[in-house]
């Protein structure tokens, strides 16, 4: 076995452990989630100050929780849409607050061509996420490129840790917007292909309440027309009844 090997066999086995440990407790996975955030948005704090270095450190703490909330989600067999939705929604929190941070610290110390490079690397990251989300909603995939979040992530951290941020905002600032024009390229081509997603709109839920007033309704016009063919009935009983009586008890009138 080589090094690198034992090296994520061991890592693998680490997680698992952390997975089953956190599964265990009953933890909701979505406030992991939100608790990756908050470490997050505390590295992001650590960037305005010019930490990089334990701010790399805090984002690695932050990654745990980014790689465990899934897992254990399946562990605990409570995987929901939802929570899909909310981890995505939080992950782009999650990283304009480092955003943030890095271009706070940039203003703060008068290097304005990197804050507008921090604009740049963002919103790319932005687009890269929204471009594959809107392609995904036409075609049947709008994965195209490298720069996914995994990838920008690793590199925000090595550039922390080694205090070498400058390069790595350079190579986020091109590369994300590269990847949002690829995938751009790659939906037109999947859409003139004729490769497409046919959305099925999901049926009212008003439907069904109108319905069942229609069918009450209903039932109630049919007890009504029950109710007034009794009622005849009875009527006609009655007056049965009253001329059996006065045949067998004529008034002193008709004598």
């Amino acid at each position: 076995m080589t090094v690198t090997r034992a090296i994520g066999e061991g890592a693998r086995w680490l997680l698992e452990k952390i997975v089953n440990g956190l599964a265990a407790t009953g933890v909701n996975p979505n406030f992991l989630t939100f608790f990756g955030l908050l470490i997050n948005v505390w590295a992001a704090v650590m960037l305005a100050n010019g930490a990089f270095f334990a701010a790399g450190l805090v984002m690695l703490f932050a990654g745990v929780f980014d790689m465990v909330d899934g897992r254990v989600a399946r562990v605990q067999g409570r995987v929901t849409t939802f929570g899909a939705y909310f981890d995505s929604t939080i992950d782009r929190y999650s990283d304009l607050a480092l955003f943030i941070g890095l271009l706070w610290h940039y203003a703060s110390i008068g290097r304005g061509r990197y804050a507008v490079l921090v604009g740049i690397a963002a919103a790319g990251s932005v687009m890269v996420s929204y471009s594959r989300a809107r392609a995904e909603s036409l075609t049947p995939s709008g994965k195209a490129g490298f720069w996914e979040r995994p990838e920008r992530i690793v590199l925000m951290i090595i550039g922390a840790l080694a205090d070498r941020m400058a390069p790595v905002l350079w190579l986020l600032a091109i590369g994300t917007n590269i990847t949002v024009i690829h995938r751009i390229l790659h939906t037109r081509k999947e859409l003139r292909s004729g490769n497409t997603v046919t959305l099925v709109p999901a049926k009212p839920q008003s439907e069904e309440p109108v319905q069942e007033v229609g069918a009450v309704e209903t039932k109630r016009a049919e007890h009504g027309e029950a109710r007034d063919k009794n009622a005849e009935e009875s009527k006609e009983e009655e007056e049965v009844h009253v001329s059996k009586a006065v045949s067998r008890n004529p008034s002193p009138q008709g004598t």
